[in-house]
């Protein structure tokens, strides 16, 4: 039992609070109430972001270029070595856009998974002087990503339009941005599940970078999986892939004028509702745990 005592004119007013009225500010708000506290601070997470991607190339001479120049370099690398060295490219029709595309794409969801699992720990000082939805945190990373993705795909859409082979444009190009939408909710889920996973054990942030480059690895970001495999169950398990269905599918928009299959959206819309919702979900269980992360 708690007693407050304030000061009315002359006298002093005590007022009995019951334990039952006290509320933690850590605690876990139900789950409809917390979606509605994270939505009023949707602007906070947008600012947020906005400051990160500037934040993010300050003191350096070409500042938010490397936004662009970082992935470009990536996949000049990948080219030569694979391209150029490994000869992986024999078989694959615009080899230059089937690479860029899969080192642009994938470079978003394994910096939205990185930059998700820091993000609690980052943030520790804020999370321990005010009080708001600890999932604003990892949702602010990956729309920072979110937002330094815009101008990587408007090169990425010039490059595929100016380098031999050149492509034209079609009316499939409207719905890549789908695509991403899918995709952007994919990262969300896996920078939430990584968030509170790393939160509660450090050393997972370590293990999540192996993780990525196995992926990486898996995901015919740079060969086709038709040169290696060739047991067809085998490939259709390889094919279920998440990030191999968003850059297959990208790769059929913008390369090679094909609508994807209806089972490609429905694996994608599938891997989407189930780690952003299992995701989210598993987040929020957490939260009162966040206040000494």
């Amino acid at each position: 039992m708690t007693v407050l005592a304030s000061e009315h004119g002359r006298g002093v007013v005590h007022e009995v609070i019951q334990p039952g009225r006290l509320k933690s500010v850590t605690r876990r708000p139900p789950l409809g109430e917390y979606v509605a506290q994270l939505s009023a601070r949707r602007h906070f997470v947008l600012a947020d972001a906005r400051g990160r991607v500037i934040s993010g190339t300050r003191g350096t001479y070409l500042g938010t270029l490397w936004l662009i120049l970082q992935p470009l370099l990536d996949g000049a690398v990948y080219y030569v070595i694979f391209g150029l060295l490994l000869g992986v490219s024999r078989g694959i029709d615009n080899f230059v856009g089937y690479l860029l595309i899969g080192v642009f794409l994938f470079h978003y969801t394994s910096r939205s998974l990185n930059r998700g699992a820091q993000s609690l720990i980052g943030g520790r000082n804020l999370i321990k002087a005010f009080a708001f939805p600890r999932a604003a945190l990892p949702l602010a990373t990956v729309a920072r990503e979110a937002i330094a993705l815009l101008p990587v795909i408007g090169v990425l859409l010039v490059l595929v339009l100016a380098l031999p082979p050149t492509e034209a444009v079609t009316w499939r190009w409207l719905l890549l941005p789908l695509v991403l939408v899918l995709q952007s909710g994919f990262n969300l889920g896996l920078a939430l599940i990584a968030a509170r996973a790393t939160a509660r054990i450090p050393d997972l942030q370590h293990v999540i970078g192996f993780g990525i480059r196995f992926w990486l690895y898996g995901s015919a970001v740079f060969f086709s999986y038709d040169q290696f495999v060739d047991h067809p169950t085998l490939l259709r398990v390889l094919e279920l892939n998440p990030m191999f269905v968003v850059l297959d599918m990208a790769r059929d928009l913008l390369l090679y004028a094909t609508l994807p299959d209806i089972g490609s959206w429905a694996v994608l819309l599938g891997w989407t509702v189930i780690v952003l919702g299992g995701g989210f979900v598993f987040f929020w269980r957490g939260e009162e745990s966040y206040g000494g992360a």
